[in-house]
């Protein structure tokens, strides 16, 4: 067996802002809860910047460039506004995702079929500017394959209807949502495009999808930030990298739900 590459925590802190936009002023801090995840054990920070700023704001993302000592993941809609926004600050990587102010969360993975004439010049202008770009996809072979004719370096997949069927258990729903993420991780490494996922991970679905040894990254919010409430940031951040850390070393070859 060919060696598996580790594999990656990026922990979202968009909600510490949203905790904090509740009541306004400037606690709690996610540029604190970003350094306190860091030292527990993230590889990375992932923060979504929207269009309507119902979280993290424009002055949080200069922030965690200018203090995090980990790779800074931008969240963001492939947008006018945003590129110069990512432009400016220089993020490690940028994941462009679809976004509507409507939404309560992202509902769905890029069209990037549909969209690729826009996406093609904005992808390249965030490499040109040294940024890795990563798409938020499902899991789907059109999608997937069309990334990799954009020469996005990254996809992430859009886990959330498997986590869902999971935690509800609907098993006949989570078995089909996991095959296709296992056909879909497989399909983008063989396509060379590095593999992530995220949406609805909790420590069950983490473990689970560790073990699928295409998979490099997990980036991870609400699901740790509410366990945080309980137990504290760093202990949740601990919990989380030994369930991926379970989930890695048992490297299932099998199909789960």
């Amino acid at each position: 067996m060919p060696a598996i590459p580790p594999l990656r925590l990026g922990v979202n802190v968009d909600h510490v802002a949203t905790l904090r936009n509740a009541r306004g002023g400037r606690t709690p801090d996610p540029v604190r809860a970003a350094l306190l995840a860091i030292e527990a054990g993230a590889d990375g920070i992932t923060a979504h910047l929207r269009e309507d700023r119902r979280h993290i704001r424009d002055d949080d993302m200069a922030r965690l460039k200018a203090e995090i000592s980990k790779p800074l993941n931008f969240e963001m809609a492939a947008t006018a506004e945003m590129l110069q926004i990512a432009l400016a600050t220089k993020p490690h990587a940028a994941c462009l995702v679809p976004e509507r102010r409507t939404e309560v969360t992202t509902e769905g993975g890029l069209d990037v079929v549909g969209q690729r004439d826009a996406l093609g010049p904005f992808i390249a202008r965030l490499t040109d500017a040294g940024i890795r770009v990563s798409l938020f996809i499902a899991a789907d072979p059109a999608q997937i394959e069309m990334a990799a004719k954009l020469k996005s370096p990254v996809i992430e997949i859009h886990v959330g209807a498997w986590c869902d069927a999971v935690v509800e258990g609907q098993k006949q729903k989570a078995e089909a949502e996991w095959q296709r993420i296992v056909t879909g991780a497989r399909l983008a490494q063989s396509a060379g495009l590095e593999v992530h996922a995220g949406h609805g991970l909790d420590y069950v679905t983490a473990e689970t999808i560790s073990a699928l040894p295409e998979i490099v990254e997990l980036n991870i919010g609400h699901f740790m930030m509410g366990e945080a409430m309980f137990v504290g940031l760093p202990q949740t951040v601990r919990d989380m990298r030994a369930a991926m850390d379970r989930g890695r070393k048992s490297l299932r070859g099998h199909v789960r739900s």
